[in-house]
């Protein structure tokens, strides 16, 4: 039965009482067993021109290379520049050594935390020419490892570049310091009847120079597309400590290179990120939020083909989560089913300028999904505090896992129809070899988050996962990486993704910017390439 939460007159009449009985699940063949010939996709070679077959190992840290390490003269230098905020005491660094996820633990005895450009400026020049590596962190939200120390690197902190700079309430452009927390900024907007571009459940915390260095996607991509097309300017800080003035603040600028482009995605290896302009859309003055089940995948692949073609402009979200990550919300936060039980589950949300309008479309669109059998329940929220609750069932999935043992995370693009298949070949390929395996992500950008548990960190599960998962990827046409980025995890797989002369590009790029190498060595570019 549907339930239903402050629901308009007109949803109620698509959701009463609707119930049914629930087809068979289907029961796909994993890839090793179909479709072998026509989908297998040649594995990129590497930058020696050798096959890219890389173990699980490939993701371990690599030694340090010959940077100079800090001196008293060098603490002499950013307690000069920096007065107060040049720390040493290693229990006031050691949260900012260690990642979100407590996977990845640098060994960095100094903590900087500039407040101006400037600073960052003077602080880059001198690293530059002492040899000294050097860390951007942004929140440390990071999944990847790519925002704490792989050695002993500087880490330079943007926490107290936390001003917003302007805000135009015409254009709805906002210029910021690169430190300033999503979370914040959204309630900045929210009183000036604008939001964020994007939208991420680590909101609280992430930074708006992070999400742009990472290109992080979020919950809004499928309505307001990627970092690269609403970041309108940056200002970035190259390695040797040449301010890089980016910062436009127009929709248009067709004038040579797009250099901010660089930046976007490249994880603090080309330049420090210290202001962002961002195209911010109005805020919306209806929005409702639909939890559904669906009995299988395919059922919930053609709810969003309906879902694109009947809601249209008013569709904002569409996500998914499995009957795993159920349980983990019920057992380990205590997150009750707003539903009955089913395999999958979706929330999709409608965001738009006028309630009644909304609110047809929607009833059209649900009438329509029940009576094709797509959906066996739901409910609908409008109400603010409802709209959360039913948010909080995606948004707190990240959460639950970390409280059913030690994680490992994927995050992988796939043709939308190839979406779940990797989730239940994983299970096959594991068995019970791990505790849980769960899939969720962003249907309507083709990104799912494949999540595996155990007990404990276990180097033989990690052998079967990698590169079992990055070879499925690649086979279907994939990215190994959706939008967490490469950092130190993934650096060496970027091959399944990236063809030999576009990571020698990248090389090139990097050797143009950073010749030396000191920004945010480790990450995002594979070893074998840093040999050559």
């Amino acid at each position: 039965m549907l339930r239903i939460f402050q629901s308009p007159p007109r949803l109620r009449t698509a959701l009463r009482h609707l119930s049914r009985a629930r087809p068979p699940a289907a029961d796909p063949q994993p890839w090793f067993l179909t479709n072998r010939g026509a989908l297998s996709r040649q594995l990129h070679v590497g930058a020696d021109g050798s096959r890219s077959s890389p173990t699980a190992a490939a993701a371990a840290a690599p030694q340090r290379l010959p940077f100079s390490r800090v001196t008293v003269e060098d603490l002499a230098f950013f307690r000069k520049t920096l007065p107060g905020r040049t720390i040493t005491d290693p229990d006031l660094v050691q949260s900012s050594n260690e990642d979100w996820l407590k996977s990845v633990r640098g060994s960095s005895e100094v903590l900087l935390r500039p407040q101006t450009t400037q600073e960052v400026s003077q602080i880059l020049s001198y690293c530059n020419s002492r040899n000294l590596a050097v860390n951007p962190q942004g929140g440390n939200t990071g999944l990847v490892g790519g925002s704490v120390p792989v050695h002993d690197e500087i880490i330079l902190s943007t926490s107290l570049m936390n001003n917003i700079l302007s805000f135009d309430n015409i254009s709805g452009i906002l210029t910021c310091q690169a430190g300033c927390v999503l979370e914040n900024l959204t309630l900045y907007l929210e009183e000036r009847e604008h939001i964020m571009p994007l939208d991420l459940g680590a909101k609280g915390s992430c930074q708006v120079g992070g999400n742009v260095a990472t290109n992080a996607g979020g919950l809004r991509l499928l309505r307001y597309g990627s970092l690269h097309g609403t970041v309108l300017g940056l200002e970035v800080v190259l390695a040797d400590g040449q301010v890089l003035d980016c910062l436009s603040t127009l929709r248009k600028d067709n004038t040579g290179y797009d250099l901010k482009q660089l930046f976007i995605g490249s994880e603090g290896t080309l330049g420090v990120i210290t202001a962002v302009s961002i195209l911010c859309p109005r805020k919306p003055k209806s929005v409702n939020v639909v939890f559904l089940g669906c009995e299988t995948f395919d059922q919930l692949l053609k709810t969003f083909q309906l879902c694109k073609g009947m809601l249209g402009e008013i569709l904002s979200a569409f996500e998914f989560l499995d009957s795993e990550c159920m349980r983990l919300l019920n057992t380990h936060l205590k997150l009750p089913n707003p539903i009955s039980d089913c395999p999958f589950y979706i929330v999709i949300e409608t965001s738009g300028s006028d309630s009644n309008h909304d609110s047809q479309k929607l009833h059209n669109f649900l009438e329509e999904a029940m009576t094709s059998l797509l959906v066996t329940d739901g409910t609908v929220a409008t109400e603010v505090s409802k709209v959360k609750a039913l948010w909080s069932m995606r948004e707190r999935v990240t959460e639950a896992l970390t409280h059913d043992g030690f994680t490992y995370k994927y995050d992988v693009s796939l043709p939308v129809e190839r979406i779940y298949q990797l989730v239940t070949d994983m299970r096959r390929h594991l068995g019970k070899r791990a505790r849980s395996v769960v899939g969720y992500g962003h249907v309507g950008d083709g990104n799912l988050h494949l999540n595996i548990t155990s007990a404990a960190k276990d180097p033989a599960l990690l052998a079967s996962i990698e590169p079992f998962v990055y070879e499925w990827t690649a086979r279907f046409h994939g990215s190994i990486s959706a939008e967490h980025g490469l950092g130190l995890k993934k650096r060496n797989y970027i091959y399944y993704s990236k063809s030999r002369p576009a990571v020698a590009l990248m090389g090139n790029i990097k050797n143009m910017l950073d010749p030396k190498g000191i920004l945010n060595p480790y990450k995002t570019l594979p070893d074998d390439l840093r040999r050559t």
